[in-house]
């Protein structure tokens, strides 16, 4: 038997793995139940969650630049963030106008979908 510890989304699995008997492919134990340890909490501004209105990511990524900082006024559509997935920049955009109160990421953070970026006031 060999024991391997594997990530999957941030969640950490001990995962124990017996050698085949030559009848077919190995077969493995179910991971254990508990992740090993918590993935980190994205870095936050002093005002994180500061605004009221929310930019989310729209999808699972790492952030790739923050287009905007603390104070900027954005209009509706303005890209805020803007996240890589899958080898594409997919901009974050600002659901409506209104200054930005908080980046709630930094460059290089992983980010989940539906994940607060920043918030606008």
């Amino acid at each position: 038997m060999k024991n391997y510890t594997i990530t999957v989304n941030g969640n950490v699995y001990d995962v124990t793995v017996e050698e085949g008997t030559g009848s077919g492919a190995p077969v493995a134990a179910a991971p254990k139940a508990a992740p090993k340890a918590a993935p980190a909490a994205p870095k936050a501004a002093a005002s994180a969650g500061a605004g009221s209105v929310r930019i989310e990511a729209g999808a699972a990524g790492k952030v790739f630049k923050i287009a905007a900082n603390v104070g900027d006024s954005v209009k509706k559509g303005d890209a805020v963030i803007i996240i890589e997935a899958m080898k594409m920049e997919i901009p974050v955009v600002a659901p409506s106008d209104g200054t930005v109160a908080s980046i709630d990421c930094a460059v290089g953070d992983p980010c989940a979908a539906g994940q607060l970026l920043a918030t606008l006031n």
